[in-house]
């Protein structure tokens, strides 16, 4: 049992380095844009994110009032020089 453990040991790391160069290889040749067809015209990363909350029933962006809430002992100082109302 002593001279198997460290051959299992040594085996399982070999095989979790040997998968982690293959998933690094993997991101490597992706960065290159052209090898994977992607481009600037296939492939634009939006620059913004609309969450689903604030959308309508029909997908448009809601006009409603929004409910923000303030805690107590929150020290944003941007908002204090705007001169919020606090409750």
């Amino acid at each position: 049992m002593t001279i198997l453990f460290p051959i299992i040991y040594s085996a399982a790391l070999t095989y979790l380095v040997w998968k982690a160069f293959k998933v690094m290889s993997n991101g490597w040749s992706i960065s290159g844009t052209e090898k994977k067809g992607f481009n600037s015209t296939n492939f634009q990363q939006k620059k913004y994110t609309i969450h689903p909350e604030l959308l309508d029933k029909s997908g448009n962006i809601t006009e409603e009032e929004l409910l923000t809430v303030r805690f107590s002992n929150d020290n944003d100082s941007s908002l204090e020089g705007k001169g919020s109302a606090t409750d």
